[in-house]
């Protein structure tokens, strides 16, 4: 069996203690072990007196040049992850390709915007204000880099792109990462580090990889470091209350939980593209890395008239869904990723159908393809659906997260369906699916302060897009409420949460003499 490293302070070490044992969602056969590793002291203070002056010395446009060989290596092993994220995480060929492509993409997208900033290695933010009666008495505002070390703990569904996503925005910012795996998925990260390490490719001290828990990681860091997290509010929560972190003022961003939700427009009829698309879009968030998507659809609104069209529509395409074994033939969708997941799905689902009926998938059982009855953590696509004169609670409060999607009618107008939407406390992403303007227009206006992004599906684009449950890098992803209050990516916007604004005030001509030399 596999015995994983982590990669501190520029070498590799097995850790100690009782290992966890990182498994095939299909079979349930044991792959790999890691153990914790010993005090991190050390990776922190190599992250900050290596990594951060080393990067910290290179323009936008060399370290863009650094993302763009990042990207480079990650394509060339792209064959090699796929079959790794088979393995361990369950996940078909589209759906390891979508992880590992997104991950390519986005820091592509980073290592252009590099290249764009040029020469520089510090932001300019705004022009420069004059803040007293003689013109050459002036303020300005830049950002410059953190001088810490940024921390990302990532979830188990993306180990390539959450991991990417990341570490773009921080390494172009100036600031070196040390990352930390969800263990259950650990495979697809831990090779990649090696590819970076066999490579070289970025400078000492700016990359380093913590298998299994955080231990005293947290003991040493401070003010200058970022903590960036995805995963479950609870866990979040703990985080932001963290006594260490607190008492430190270390920067804390939370991508959680988000129960997004998707509006038919009333005008939207059976026949038209953009109901078409709504329906292909629920289906993909549903089944795509089986639902295991922080952005896929939860909550499907839709006028009353429309109901009985949308459920046929949407069991229509789920029937097509073949889940088993993802090396099987003719599988579209493969098995959650571990055995806890499995269970909070289930627990999950039970408290939806307290007051929501199954109209497709009953309770998820399914006979997998390409397996011995009984093996591995599948769970079929189930569409519930709530009575149109109920009020729903726990639709709006629990996200599962699993191919599991609801059906909420509503009343056809506006205001019903964006109060329906906020019932959810926040979110990562809503969708509006409508030709009509003012419907639009209506819609977003009462709930965009609760969501970080919203998509809006229309004839024109239903060919055309990918849906509301791709996150381009060149968007903000995060969300208030629920979401974690979090923000992250966004094109230059993403590199904000690893540097320093600082305002600037003096003679004119010295401040832009400064400016040019930081």
């Amino acid at each position: 069996m596999l015995r994983l490293r982590s990669y501190l302070e520029g070498t590799w070490s097995e850790g100690e203690g009782v290992p966890a044992t990182l498994h095939d969602p299909s079979t349930e056969e044991p792959l790999a072990e890691i153990r914790a590793a010993a005090s991190l002291a050390g990776a922190v203070a190599y992250a900050r007196e290596r990594g951060g002056p080393a990067l910290r010395s290179l323009s936008f446009a060399e370290r863009g040049q650094l993302l763009l060989g990042l990207s480079k290596l990650l394509h060339e092993s792209r064959d090699e992850l796929i079959e790794l994220a088979l393995r361990n995480g369950g996940n078909t060929r589209q759906d390891a390709k979508f992880d590992i492509d997104g991950a390519i993409g986005a820091l592509v997208h980073y290592a252009e915007l590099g290249t764009k900033l040029g020469a520089s290695r510090v932001l300019l933010d705004g022009e420069p204000d004059a803040i007293g009666r003689s013109p050459r008495l002036v303020g300005r505002h830049v950002l410059v880099p953190r001088s810490g070390v940024a921390v990302f703990v990532n979830a188990f569904n993306f180990p390539a792109w959450g991991f990417a996503e990341k570490a773009a925005c921080a390494l172009l910012a100036g600031m070196p990462v040390l990352t930390k795996p969800a263990t259950a998925t650990a495979l697809v990260a831990h090779r990649i580090f090696e590819r970076m390490a066999e490579r070289r490719a970025l400078p000492e001290g700016t990359f380093q990889l913590l298998l299994g828990p955080v231990g005293d990681l947290f003991d040493h860091l401070d003010g200058q470091d970022v903590l960036a997290f995805t995963g479950s509010s609870g866990t979040g929560a703990r985080l932001k209350g963290d006594p260490r972190l607190v008492g430190r003022s270390v920067r804390v961003n939370l991508e959680a939980d988000s129960l997004n939700a998707a509006v038919l427009g009333p005008d939207a009829g059976p026949a038209s593209a953009t109901f078409k698309m709504m329906a292909t879009d629920v289906v993909r968030d549903m089944t795509q890395k089986t639902g295991q998507k922080c952005t896929a659809i939860r909550r499907v609104l839709v006028p009353a008239d429309r109901l009985d069209d949308l459920r046929a529509a949407l069991c229509e395409r789920l029937e097509t869904v073949a889940t088993g074994h993802p090396a099987a033939a003719g599988v579209t969708m493969g098995p959650l990723a571990t055995r806890d997941q499995l269970a909070d799905v289930r627990a999950g689902l039970a408290r939806l159908r307290a007051e929501a009926k199954s109209v497709f998938g009953g309770d998820g059982s399914i006979e997998p393809v390409g397996v011995p009855a009984g093996t591995g953590f599948f769970f079929g696509p189930v569409l519930l659906e709530c009575d149109r004169s109920s009020e729903p609670t726990v639709v709006h409060q629990l996200e599962v997260f699993g191919p599991v999607a609801t059906l909420l009618p509503y009343d056809g107008t506006t205001a019903a369906a964006a109060a329906s939407v906020r019932r959810g406390g926040g979110g990562l992403v809503a969708s509006v699916y409508s030709d009509d303007r003012d419907v639009v227009a209506e819609v977003i206006a009462g709930i965009a302060p609760y969501h970080g992004r919203i998509f809006v599906g229309s004839e024109k684009i239903a060919d055309k897009s990918a849906g509301p449950g791709t996150v381009p890098p060149a968007l903000v992803h995060g969300g208030p409420g629920r979401a974690g209050a979090g923000e992250e990516l966004g094109g230059v916007r993403g590199l904000a949460l690893y540097q320093q604004r600082v305002a600037l005030q003096g003679d004119r001509a010295i401040l832009e003499a400064v400016a040019a030399r930081l």
